[in-house]
C-alpha cells in the first residue's frame, strides 16, 4: 500500500512540473491605432473626461434620478444580462477546478446467470453450489489528468474572460439603459414645452379670430379673412392632441424601461431648467480601452478566443492520466464486508498521444485560431465605433450649439413680428394675411427651437454613454 501511495506522489509530483509547461500564445493585446485627441474636441486632451462622473453627479434632475434608479433595479433586459453574468460565474467556477482530480463513488451489485457449459458456469455449481453467481462491490475511484500540456489552465483562462466578458456587457447594457431614460426623460420635458407652446399659440389665434370677427361685423375684411384664421387655429388646435399622444406614449415608454406598467410620470423641472454645468471633457481616446464596457468586453472575447485556440493545440499532444480505485469486492454478500479479506486496490497510468481521429483535433485548432482572428477583428471594429461615437457627439454639441443660438434669435425676431403684426392690423397697416403668416412662422420656430435643446442635452448623453458614463 506504501509503495502504491509512494508511486503515487511520484508521478503527481511529476505532472505538476510538466503542467507548468503551456502550449498556445500567451494573450496579447490586437495592435488598435488611436488618435491623440479626438475629432471637434474643443477641451484639451487630458485624463479627465465626463464619462468618469457617477450617474448621480451627472444627472442632478431628482425627478431622472428615480427613474434611473427604478430602471436599474427592475428593468428586465438589465435583469436578464445579470442572470448571464450569474451563470458565467458557475462555469469560471468549475473550470477553476478542472486541474483537480474526479472522485467518484460507487455500489453495485449484480447477479449472473452464466451458461451451464461455459466456464463460470461450472466453476458456479461445482464451487459456489448454484446456477447463478453474485458479485458485491463498493469503491472509491479517482481518475486524474495529470499532464494536460496547460489544456486546463487555458481553459480556466477561457472561462474566467467569458465570465468577465459577460460582466462588461451587463455594464454595457447598464449604459445604455440610463442613456435611453434620460434620452427619453428630456423627450419628455420637449414634449411638454411645445404644448405649452402650441395652447399659447392657439389663445393667441383665438384673440386674432376674435378681433377679426369684430372688424368683420363693422365691415372693415371679408368673409375669406375669417376663414381663413379660422383654419389657421384649426391647425394649431391640431397640434394639442398630437403632443398629448406623444406625452402618453413616451410616459409609457419609460415606464417600461423602469421595470412598470405603463402610466403617468410626476415631473417638476422645465426644459429651459435643465444645464449640464461641468465642462464637458472627452479625454484621451485610449481611455475608452478600459473605461468603455462594451470595448472591453470585445478584447476579453479575444482573450478567451486566443485561450481556447491554446486549449485546442494542447489536445493534439499526449496526456498523462491517472487512475485509482479502492474498496471491498466479495462473490458472496456475507463477506462483502469482511474486512481486510474483501479489500482491494488498484493504481494505474496511461500516456495518450492521438495519433489518427480523422483530422478532428486538427479542424478544432484551425477553427479556434480563425475564431480568434475573428474576435480581433470586432475588437478592433468595436473601438472605431467607439471613437467615431464620441466624435459624432462632440460634433453634435457644437452644431447644435450654433443651431440654437441662430434659432433662438429667429424666434425673438419672430415674436416681435407678431406683436407688431396684430398692432398694425388694428391700425389698418397691415393685412389679415401678414397676421396669419406671422403666428405660424413663429409657432413653427418655437416649436424648432424646443427641438433644438432636447437635441443638444440627447447629444451630451451620447458623449456620456459613448465615454463609457453610466455603469458607476
Amino acid at each position: 500500500m506504501n509503495k502504491h501511495i509512494s508511486l503515487f506522489l511520484t508521478v503527481a509530483m511529476f505532472g505538476s512540473i510538466v503542467t507548468g509547461c503551456r502550449v498556445g500564445k500567451e494573450y496579447s493585446r490586437p495592435v488598435t491605432p488611436l488618435p491623440e485627441q479626438y475629432r471637434s474636441a474643443t477641451l484639451p486632451a487630458d485624463s479627465n473626461n465626463i464619462g468618469l462622473l457617477p450617474v448621480k453627479t451627472f444627472f442632478s434632475d431628482p425627478v431622472l434620478q428615480t427613474l434611473i434608479d427604478s430602471a436599474l433595479a427592475r428593468n428586465f433586459d438589465l435583469q436578464v444580462a445579470l442572470k448571464n453574468v450569474a451563470a458565467a460565474a458557475q462555469t469560471a467556477r468549475q473550470a477553476r477546478a478542472g486541474a483537480l482530480p474526479e472522485l467518484n463513488l460507487q455500489v453495485q451489485a449484480t447477479r449472473n446467470w452464466p451458461s451451464k457449459h461455459s466456464l463460470n458456469g461450472s466453476l458456479s455449481e461445482q464451487f459456489i453450489g448454484t446456477k447463478y453467481m453474485d458479485d458485491y462491490n463498493a469503491n472509491l475511484s479517482l481518475s486524474w489528468d495529470v499532464i494536460a500540456w496547460g489544456k486546463i489552465s487555458r481553459l480556466k483562462e477561457a472561462a474566467l474572460a467569458s465570465y468577465l466578458q459577460t460582466t462588461e456587457a451587463s455594464k454595457a447594457v447598464q449604459t445604455r439603459l440610463v442613456s435611453d431614460v434620460a434620452q427619453g426623460y428630456y423627450n419628455l420635458l420637449m414634449l411638454d414645452k411645445q404644448m405649452e407652446i402650441a395652447e399659447k399659440n392657439l389663445a393667441l389665434t383665438d384673440s386674432t379670430l376674435h378681433m377679426m370677427q369684430l372688424q368683420f361685423t363693422s365691415g372693415q375684411i371679408t368673409t375669406l379673412a375669417i376663414e381663413q384664421t379660422e383654419a389657421q387655429r384649426q391647425v394649431a388646435a391640431a397640434l394639442v392632441p398630437k403632443i398629448e399622444q406623444e406625452i402618453a406614449i413616451q410616459e409609457n415608454a419609460l415606464r417600461i424601461l423602469t421595470g412598470d406598467l405603463p402610466g403617468n410620470i410626476t415631473r417638476s423641472s422645465r426644459l429651459n431648467d435643465i444645464r449640464f454645468d461641468m465642462p464637458l471633457a472627452a479625454g484621451v481616446p485610449a481611455a475608452i480601452l478600459t473605461q468603455r464596457p462594451d470595448v472591453h468586453a470585445a478584447e476579453l472575447a479575444v482573450k478567451a478566443a486566443n485561450a481556447k485556440a491554446g486549449a485546442a493545440q494542447a489536445a493534439m499532444y499526449p496526456a498523462l492520466n491517472i487512475t485509482a480505485s479502492a474498496g471491498v469486492n466479495s462473490f458472496k454478500a456475507s463477506n462483502w464486508l469482511n474486512i481486510p479479506g474483501s479489500l482491494f486496490e488498484t493504481v494505474g497510468g496511461s500516456l495518450t498521444q492521438p495519433i489518427f481521429q480523422r483530422r478532428k483535433l486538427k479542424t478544432d485548432w484551425e477553427t479556434a485560431k480563425i475564431d480568434w482572428e475573428k474576435s480581433a477583428f470586432e475588437f478592433k471594429k468595436s473601438v472605431l465605433t467607439a471613437v467615431g461615437e464620441v466624435s459624432d457627439a462632440l460634433v453634435k454639441i457644437d452644431k447644435l450649439q450654433s443651431q440654437q443660438a441662430i434659432t433662438q434669435v429667429r424666434v425673438e425676431k419672430l415674436q416681435s413680428a407678431t406683436r407688431n403684426a396684430g398692432l398694425l392690423f388694428q391700425s389698418g397697416m397691415a393685412t389679415y394675411l401678414e397676421v396669419i403668416t406671422a403666428q405660424s412662422n413663429v409657432l413653427q420656430s418655437e416649436l424648432d427651437l424646443a427641438a433644438l435643446q432636447r437635441d443638444q442635452l440627447s447629444a451630451v448623453v451620447d458623449l456620456y454613454r459613448s465615454l463609457g458614463g453610466g455603469w458607476k
